[in-house]
């Protein structure tokens, strides 16, 4: 353990941006308690009428709460893969939902800098981080499983993560008879159906969002009868938003915005944020300025790699003027979007406008609420509004009043009124994906082929320009974008670009505008993504009998783009009853894992849709 930290602290070297300075001679233990899979707006303290959240609410009297903070991923292993490294998982390829690609040695791990610090480190028990390093896992823990009270005591200053995850997703899926909460006492939003099934599935919520609320009070009594409460800094957040359908995986308000609550003891007085606890703390906080700050807060050096800002103690930084986030593949579903906001307007890209902003996901589904919302629309008792997010989004841009407007249901990106903080948004936009390197701008599989064909990590070869010319291709996927019939040529011409990623946002264009030139131009493209599309553009423009087959021939051979062309069959509905015997010849089940079975998935979602049901 010792040799292996002394090489990982040579390794740091040329990387360590500055030491900290603490404000007094003893370093503070930090407790950090985090729980899964709620946003602000499940909390009293944050304004919710109907929530139970005593133990928290009096932890904002007792210390500081942040009211804009935002999760940069809005879905566990991206947002818990940024705040391993500091680093957006955009930044080192790991945004893609439990992808765990490797990333490359010398980037650091948090805890690792807080072990060569002295501390004490402890993560009881999440280990959701997308990155494939297991070894390095074990060493960064000094206790990796459930929390050790005696051993805390004993092993001071320590940092300690406490996960809490009562309040996740899955306890969503059951227990919607036996609610403490009354069901009536809720408040839909109006994207929702007003359907008992969902009522009582947002009071069992709330029933979670309580229980949590319980397990942080019995964790500050663990700190007060150990005595550690006067040198103890507490931490508590959740690790994205959520909870309900539309909020965990989108980047809408709801996906994004976090409670953050800091409770600094006397002793170390000359950290708070504000001149008394109990006040509310306007400033913007990212996750990924979380690690540099904790960091700091012990004194320890801070690797230059890191991106975020330092938000409290002595070495403060200034306060951002954005947050930016970032949506790529959830489980079974391929997706990409990026958002930027301030405190007051909201900035969503969608690089799929095709594709709805709620696709069928086989976790989500099981949460009733969201079968009662598919029923509403399936039966026509559902209004526009709650059609809406169910179908294909059609356009790039969104923009959103989040102060006026906190569901988002507004898109204000077309009002000649609100064209200036839109351009502005825009180019914040641009400017984040190439200052932080966004490595989304390729499909996964084809990105994943290039580090193996290359032999480095998704980290390394982004910022190699020979293999991903991010300037260009940003340029080439705008000019997708637009779908405009001017930008035609240009688009076929980048068919014929040495850049797998070049001609990918080609072929894509082509199919925004339903060409068939193009779709021509790319049937033989060595590519499997590639090919796929032109494959959809064949259908999707009446050319059914050219496009199936080869969607066919690329599924019989287990394509390494299998999961896209699953999720283009989903879209086209009936027109791919033909693929079925193809679909039911596939032989999924034993190359993948219980946590990544994706494309089992997928195939068996197909077959329950496409086969017909005999009466």
């Amino acid at each position: 353990m010792k040799a292996s930290i002394h090489l990982l602290t040579l390794a740091l070297l040329p990387t360590l941006l500055f030491a900290g300075t603490l404000p007094t001679s003893t370093p503070p233990n930090i407790l950090w308690i985090t729980s899964e899979d709620n946003s602000a707006e499940w909390l009293a303290c944050y304004g919710n009428p109907h929530s139970q959240t005593p133990h928290l609410d009096q932890l904002a009297r007792e210390g500081f709460q942040y009211m804009h903070t935002y999760a940069n991923a809005p879905v566990c292993a991206p947002s818990r893969s940024t705040w391993i490294t500091g680093m957006h998982a955009l930044s080192t390829g790991t945004h893609h939902m439990r992808s765990t690609y490797a990333i490359p040695e010398d980037i650091p791990f948090y805890p690792e800098i807080l072990q060569q610090q002295g501390y004490f480190t402890g993560n009881a028990e999440k280990k959701d981080y997308n990155i494939a390093s297991p070894e390095r896992f074990k060493r960064m823990w000094n206790n990796p499983g459930s929390v050790d009270w005696n051993a805390l005591q004993q092993n001071q200053p320590f940092f300690q993560i406490i996960n809490i995850n009562t309040s996740h997703e899955s306890s969503a899926f059951h227990g919607l008879d036996t609610t403490q909460h009354d069901p009536q006492n809720t408040t839909l939003p109006p994207y929702y159906p007003d359907h008992p099934t969902i009522r009582k599935n947002i009071a069992r919520y709330h029933d979670s969002i309580r229980q949590m609320d319980q397990q942080v009070g019995n964790i500050l009594q663990h700190i007060e009868h150990l005595n550690l409460a006067e040198n103890t800094l507490i931490i508590y957040c959740s690790d994205h938003g959520g909870i309900m359908p539309r909020s965990k995986r989108f980047l809408f308000q709801n996906s994004l915005h976090c409670p953050l609550i800091i409770r600094i003891p006397e002793n170390y007085k000359t950290l708070w944020p504000a001149p008394t606890p109990g006040q509310k703390i306007d400033r913007l906080v990212s996750f990924i300025d979380m690690p540099k700050t904790w960091l700091s807060l012990t004194g320890a050096p801070i690797p230059q790699q890191m991106q975020g800002r330092i938000f409290l103690g002595h070495q403060t930084e200034p306060e951002p003027t954005h947050h930016f986030a970032f949506r790529g593949r959830a489980d079974e579903r391929i997706e990409n979007a990026r958002a930027i906001c301030n405190k007051h307007y909201l900035y969503i890209r969608n690089y799929m406008p095709q594709l709805p902003w709620m696709q069928h996901l086989e976790y989500l589904w099981r949460i009733p609420a969201m079968q009662a919302w598919q029923a509403a629309i399936n039966s026509g008792t559902a209004n526009e509004l709650q059609r809406r997010f169910l179908e294909p989004k059609t356009f790039t841009e969104e923009l959103y009043d989040m102060q006026n407007d906190p569901h988002n249901l507004h898109n204000l990106a077309h009002d000649p009124a609100h064209q200036i903080p839109l351009q502005k948004l825009r180019h914040a936009l641009r400017e984040q994906q190439l200052t932080h390197h966004d490595s989304g701008l390729m499909p996964e599989s084809e990105i994943a082929r290039l580090t193996q064909h290359h032999n480095t990590t998704i980290h390394d070869l982004i910022r190699n320009p020979q293999h991903y010319p991010l300037p260009q291709l940003l340029d080439a996927a705008d000019l997708a974008l637009t779908q405009q019939p001017t930008n035609l040529p240009a688009l076929r011409q980048h068919l014929t670009h040495s850049n797998t990623g070049i001609r990918y946002w080609g072929i894509f264009g082509c199919f925004l505008q339903n060409d068939i030139t193009g779709a021509q131009l790319a049937l033989n493209d060595p590519s499997h993504e590639i090919r796929a599309l032109a494959a959809w553009t064949l259908i999707r423009a009446g050319k059914t009998e050219q496009g199936l087959p080869i969607l066919n021939q690329l599924i019989q051979q287990e394509s390494y783009a299998l999961l896209t062309l699953l999720n283009i069959v989903d879209a086209l509905d009936n027109q791919a009853q033909p693929l079925i015997p193809t679909l039911e010849s596939l032989s999924l089940e034993e190359q993948y894992t219980e946590k990544q079975n994706y494309p089992l998935n997928m195939r068996n979602h197909l077959l329950q849709k496409l086969t017909p049901r005999t009466l």
